[in-house]
């Protein structure tokens, strides 16, 4: 059998030697409380603040606006219910938003806020007429919009929907865990008030995060404890992990422009490849500006769960959609969003490519793809 082939880095990303470098000295050496006020403790406090300003340098924030997490979905939820917690009235998000967001805003809602879904095109853009109304008329206290989407890569215009809700006193938040590492994300030049993180998407390990808290922002803590993170996250902070997202945050950075110009052709070809050999085959969101990294395919006529089974039976690894909503037999809120219908937003595929991919793993699903199809739909 040939190699096995994974094409879905959009999930999660091995973790990158270099950042297993980085992360060994301090489980061996540098393990003490970062609380605490010996030396053991003063040795973890500076890898700590050491991280944190190198993570914020990244991003063009300063070091105090960083707040570690425990993943991107804590992230978001400590941007969204903790803001709603000290700021009273609504909350806008786009209808494509990854679930840690749309599930955050349906339980602020429960709690009392209006909600409101902003539409997108059918190219998966927010509607920027409906976000200018929205922000006018409803004057929301909050409004969330991701940097990109984790299903269809499109890349929403968060500059200008920021210097919207900017101009309105309107507090913006954005999701930037699958953007950051391939696009530009930085806060000194996007006015975004909250921005959440993730270091597994971009070569980092699982189970850190980070939530930038542009400085004059308000946010309640969800957990209650110690002072840990300027008392926003308290809980003795996972000194490695933060030393490992910065150390992955930096390399994804410095290699962005010659990675991403290189995952450009690869995702051009694998879609070319399949839309000549695939009969029916839809790019989603071709029309958009996007994210080098993915590619989702509409298949009418096919069953994604079959299909999936049987791409991993020949050893490629890609998925539905969101590795959050393993499972989920409806279509597609994103691509349903977008004005497919349940016959072709169900029957989606998501490649998702990273600096590992190469010319081969792309031959390779141009070789299988299309006769599993064919198998599938018949």
């Amino acid at each position: 059998m040939a190699d096995p082939v994974y094409l879905d880095y959009a999930a999660t990303t091995p973790v990158r030697p270099e950042v297993v470098d980085a992360m060994l000295p301090v489980l061996r050496g540098h393990w003490g409380n970062p609380s605490s006020i010996h030396r053991f403790g003063r040795l973890a406090r500076a890898a700590l603040d050491d991280a944190r300003a190198r993570l914020a340098a990244v991003i063009g924030a300063s070091a105090p606006e960083i707040v570690f997490t425990r993943a991107g979905t804590e992230a978001d939820n400590l941007a969204l219910l903790g803001r709603a917690r000290v700021a009273s009235g609504g909350i806008a998000v786009s209808a494509v938003e990854h679930k840690a967001v749309l599930t955050t805003a349906k339980l602020i809602a429960k709690e009392g806020a209006r909600l409101t879904l902003i539409p997108v095109d059918p190219a998966g853009r927010v509607r920027m007429d409906e976000v200018r109304r929205i922000v006018e008329e409803e004057r929301p206290a909050m409004v969330s919009v991701m940097w990109a989407s984790n299903e269809i890569g499109v890349l929403q215009p968060v500059g200008e929907i920021a210097a919207i809700c900017h101009d309105a006193g309107v507090t913006f938040h954005s999701d930037a865990v699958q953007a950051l590492g391939k696009v530009p994300v930085r806060v000194d030049r996007v006015a975004a008030d909250l921005v959440a993180f993730s270091a597994h998407k971009l070569g980092g390990p699982k189970g850190i995060g980070a939530l930038f808290v542009r400085r004059g922002t308000q946010v309640a803590p969800l957990i209650h404890g110690g002072g840990q993170e300027r008392g926003l996250r308290p809980g003795t902070e996972d000194v490695a992990g933060a030393v490992a997202f910065a150390v992955a945050a930096e390399l994804a950075d410095a290699e962005r422009e010659q990675t991403m110009r290189r995952l450009v052709g690869l995702r051009d070809r694998l879609e070319a490849g399949l839309r000549e050999r695939v009969p029916g085959l839809l790019v989603n969101g071709a029309d958009a500006d996007r994210l080098p990294t993915i590619s989702n395919v509409s298949i009418p006529g096919a069953d994604s769960e079959m299909l999936l089974a049987a791409m991993d039976l020949e050893g490629i690894a890609v998925s539905s959609g969101s590795a959050c909503s393993s499972g989920a037999v409806e279509p597609s809120h994103v691509l349903t969003a977008m004005g497919l219908p349940p016959e072709t937003a169900g029957p989606s595929v998501r490649f998702s490519l990273w600096r590992d991919s190469t010319d081969a793993d792309v031959d390779r699903v141009l070789e299988v793809f299309p006769r599993v199809i064919e198998r599938v739909r018949t």
